[in-house]
């Protein structure tokens, strides 16, 4: 439940009416709504019925009591009805053992008896800043996920080639580490399908898995989208903002296309991932960083060893497992399975017969192809299929296929003559000519094309690509 107000709430538990008092007086002088309880009962009971921001809990109720099992055991309970409560622990010099015993257990932080004012209220807003982060964080992961399950219904790997079996193994063996993992592999490949089965190998599958297109991200907008920031940090911030690192926390950082990340935030990037923290725009304090990385890009191995291209000092970091998901013309009767998965997916995508087969003729032409576009241009044109085919069959003609053999899609150095003047055809051998001479890195692709990335998408999307 949000807070009502903008004012931040704080409940506060102790049995002292004198300094549930004074605490009130306090925290009211500073802006801020106080709830206060005489025990734990009364205190879970107004913490069900009302959206608070942190909880000043102190540890001992009865008489005599000096060992904290009580205030301990309210910690529990408000952390099983509010996982995500900030509560900071009251206590006296004597039980400062207590207080860091109860901080593993999941308080935020602690204070002693006697406090001083300014050390109070300061505990208590960190803890309140710290509320608010674990929300904004829990709806940023929750609407990644929704996004991710509309974007990628189906997680699973297909293929029974020995390149899908190799790739397999790898992440069999690397999965269930915490080692950071990088994907090499041409556009289109798979590269984040490899890096989720990764993170549903490992002990993180439980936490968030946060893709990150770094090729999308604006040098100016790097630090705010990754480290986050707060509010006012920059004219366009009008509220705090957790980054993707502080929305990955217990699970898994996705760095897609990190070829394409320029020096100069390489170097920043390396600092976070060396640190292992931290710190968002306009703020003063570290934030932790819990997740794994995994990183992939398209640039040819080559290329990505280059220090004029990449730090090795970075790739040193990114690196620890390396895994190629190989290109579809590798995959040999992998591309028939591919092809049929898809064509019953959209099938019931569109209401369309399921069970409609393959051609024998079609098949051929599917297998035969060199598919430079990989498995993206593949489920893409079985889309189309699915939508445009009329016969009982699909044959040859339902799919739009790039029309060069296999052997061809290994060199991109060819600059033959186009073998029609047709506009539209001759656009799509121009745009494959140029994904692969660039290894289809489409950030440079385009650039040789005089295109934006966003009007090359369009392209290869309106040419099955």
């Amino acid at each position: 439940m949000e807070p009502s107000s903008t004012r931040p709430t704080v409940l506060f538990i102790d049995d002292d009416a004198d300094v549930l008092t004074s605490v009130r007086l306090l925290l009211t002088r500073h802006d801020m709504e106080v709830l206060t309880a005489r025990g734990p009962a009364e205190g879970l009971g107004l913490l069900g019925g009302t959206p608070v921001d942190a909880v000043l809990l102190d540890l001992n109720f009865s008489r005599g009591a000096t060992a904290g099992d009580e205030g301990l055991g309210c910690l529990a309970d408000i952390l099983l009805q509010d996982p995500d409560a900030a509560v900071v622990i009251v206590t006296g010099h004597s039980g400062v053992n207590i207080a860091v015993a109860a901080m593993r257990a999941g308080a935020a932080d602690f204070v002693t008896k006697p406090w001083s004012n300014e050390r109070l209220v300061a505990t208590v807003r960190t803890a309140v800043e710290l509320r608010r982060r674990r929300r904004q964080a829990g709806a940023f992961q929750a609407e990644n996920a929704a996004l991710v399950r509309h974007a990628f219904p189906e997680t699973r790997i297909i293929g029974v080639s020995p390149a899908m079996t190799r790739l397999r193994s790898l992440i069999e063996r690397a999965g269930p580490t915490e080692a950071n993992v990088l994907i090499l592999g041409e556009h289109g490949v798979g590269k984040e399908l490899a890096a989720r089965a990764i993170h549903q190998a490992s002990p993180r599958v439980s936490g968030p898995f946060i893709p990150v297109d770094l090729a999308s991200l604006s040098e100016a907008h790097f630090e705010s989208e990754l480290f986050g920031h707060r509010r006012g940090a920059f004219p366009e911030a009008d509220a705090d903002r957790p980054g993707r690192l502080v929305a990955a926390h217990g699970g898994t950082l996705f760095l897609d296309e990190i070829g394409n990340l320029p020096l100069g935030l390489q170097v920043k990037l390396l600092s976070a991932i060396e640190r292992r923290q931290i710190t968002p725009l306009g703020g003063d304090r570290p934030v932790p960083l819990n997740a794994r990385i995994v990183a992939a890009t398209n640039l040819p191995r080559a290329r990505l060893y280059s220090e004029d291209v990449f730090r090795a000092d970075l790739l040193y970091r990114l690196n620890t497992v390396e895994i190629t998901v190989p290109p579809l013309r590798d995959r040999g009767d992998d591309i028939l399975e591919l092809a049929r998965h898809y064509l019953k997916h959209y099938a019931r995508r569109y209401g369309r017969p399921e069970k409609k087969p393959l051609g024998e003729a079609a098949a051929l032409a599917l297998k035969g192809d060199a598919w430079p576009g990989n498995v993206r241009a593949l489920r893409h044109a079985m889309e189309r299929a699915v939508i445009l085919s009329e016969g009982p069959a699909y044959e040859p003609r339902d799919f739009v296929l790039s029309g060069a053999a296999p052997a061809r899609s290994r060199s991109w150095a060819s600059s033959a003559t186009p073998e029609t003047l047709n506009l539209v055809k001759s656009e799509k051998t121009l745009i494959v000519q140029a994904l692969q001479k660039h290894h289809y890195n489409v950030s440079h692709a385009a650039r040789d094309l005089g295109l934006t990335r966003a009007a090359l998408y369009r392209r290869m999307e309106k040419h099955g690509l």
